[in-house]
């Protein structure tokens, strides 16, 4: 059983790119932590499997097969909730272009998911704790992208440091409803969308990126599913307007 700081018991969560990765283990914690979770992706498949998990450990899940992109859908999913007491809003996609051969549509399309996908997310679960009175809590996924430069990191980079904006502003104009809003900010993690190489390649990329860290190693979607549980919980009732570096140590910023 949880501490009692991180029991969700009763509370609805609502988290998007449930179908596989950080989503995936974030729902999965959420709900060993007592939450109704709401599962949303494009990915059918993955999500039948993460509410398979959770419903396997004895928890509560439900299905919402959408596009983060389309407002509709997500206000549809959201308002489908009794209650919304966690956003965590995790749905993402990643790209890496030089600067100089960016097209407009690789920064479309990676804004339109990292940046627009989370903002919709946001804006629904704001409206539906306001309405409902719920001092609840919104979580944004943005990266360690935004603290150190790289090549290739141009259109991912933006979006993610447009997620932190938006956190930052969100935080001081929804605060006085009870709301708190954070972003976890992950290192390098292993998931589908990072193995991106196969056998050796895909080995030599997490090695080199494991010396990068102090720990020695890559991250695991639990690694910031923990980070997601702590900002959804009653143990980060005085944190708003903040960035959570579960990063292994690889940037260090003041």
């Amino acid at each position: 059983m949880p501490l009692k700081a991180y029991d969700l018991t009763g509370r609805t969560a609502f988290v998007t790119g449930a179908a596989s990765g950080i989503g995936r283990a974030s729902a999965v914690l959420l709900a060993e932590a007592g939450a109704i979770v709401h599962c949303a992706d494009r990915d059918v498949h993955g999500l039948h499997e993460t509410a398979t998990l959770i419903k396997g450990q004895g928890g509560t899940a439900h299905t919402h097969p959408l596009d983060v992109t389309d407002r509709d859908q997500l206000r549809q999913a959201v308002r489908s909730c009794e209650r919304l007491d966690v956003m965590a809003a995790v749905a993402g996609i990643m790209h890496s272009s030089p600067v100089l051969e960016t097209r407009d549509e690789d920064l479309d399309r990676v804004l339109r998911v990292n940046f627009k996908g989370v903002l919709y997310a946001c804006q629904e679960a704001a409206h539906a704790m306001i309405a409902t009175g719920t001092r609840g809590s919104i979580i944004t996924m943005a990266s360690g992208a935004v603290d150190t430069g790289g090549p290739g990191l141009l259109c991912y980079g933006a979006a993610k440091a447009a997620v932190v904006q938006l956190t930052k502003t969100l935080a001081t104009e929804i605060g006085p409803h009870g709301i708190r809003v954070n972003a976890v900010a992950p290192g390098w993690i292993r998931t589908p969308m990072t193995n991106r190489h196969n056998g050796e390649e895909q080995a030599h990329t997490e090695a080199f990126m494991a010396r990068l860290s102090p720990l020695g190693r890559v991250g695991e979607p639990e690694d910031i599913a923990h980070a997601v549980l702590h900002l959804a919980s009653d143990a980060s009732a005085f944190t708003t307007g903040q960035i959570l570096r579960p990063n292994g140590g690889v940037a260090m910023p003041w």
